[in-house]
């Protein structure tokens, strides 16, 4: 079986995955690099390019993972900045993000995730979403689990803190109906993925 390697240039997404991995018994590889993202504001076009320069670049199966922050009323622009959360500098810049939704009243907002597995011949790719509403003011610390800074603002549904303000067991056992695309992929790759190569396999003569 080929080696698994998840591409990313953010280590606190590697963290958060690799432990995913470990607890279903796999290990993955870990590259850290950021591809050229093609201008468009669609996460799943954009997962699926960076997921084929990753698989060009190293040539065994890769996964890669982006996520998109959707306000719903943005100011002038609802759901934005979905796909160019980085490219606009939202999630560098905080501050001015409540600046901006300061007289705002809906502040529900979500994380969509879209994880994008490429072996040579096929793509598969898994979502979830984290629904939630936007914090008044900065609240809580980074660390190095923290996938955005958004975390210091964003609380999810069913719940009264922001990621950053919660400890590591908060995060994972809070009750806002998320659902993960690492545990979709890690299922998919168990269950289907893995199963089929083992059976497509010569026999040994």
């Amino acid at each position: 079986m080929q080696d698994l390697t998840y591409i990313t240039g953010n280590y606190g997404k590697y963290i958060s995955v690799k432990e995913k991995f470990e607890k279903a018994g796999l290990t993955i590889h870990y590259y850290q690099c950021d591809f050229i993202e093609p201008d468009i504001n669609d996460i799943q076009i954009i997962s699926k390019e960076k997921a084929r320069q990753a698989f060009e670049l190293l040539k065994t199966p890769v996964f890669v993972a982006d996520s998109g922050f959707y306000i719903e009323d943005y100011p002038n622009h609802p759901g934005y900045p979905g796909a160019f959360v980085k490219r606009s500098g939202i999630a560098s810049d905080i501050v001015g993000l409540l600046k901006t939704m300061e007289h705002v009243q809906n502040r529900n907002c979500y994380f969509l995730d879209c994880l994008t597995f490429y072996d040579g011949t096929e793509y598969v790719q898994f979502f979830g979403v984290s629904k939630g509403t936007l914090a008044n003011e900065i609240r809580g610390e980074q660390n190095k689990r923290a996938k955005s800074n958004l975390w210091l603002v964003f609380v999810p549904l069913n719940c009264s803190k922001t990621l950053a303000e919660m400890s590591d067991e908060e995060r994972i056992n809070r009750k806002d109906n998320r659902t993960s695309a690492t545990d979709e992929f890690i299922k998919w790759y168990v269950l289907t993925y893995q199963k089929n190569k083992k059976r497509s396999r010569k026999p040994e003569i």
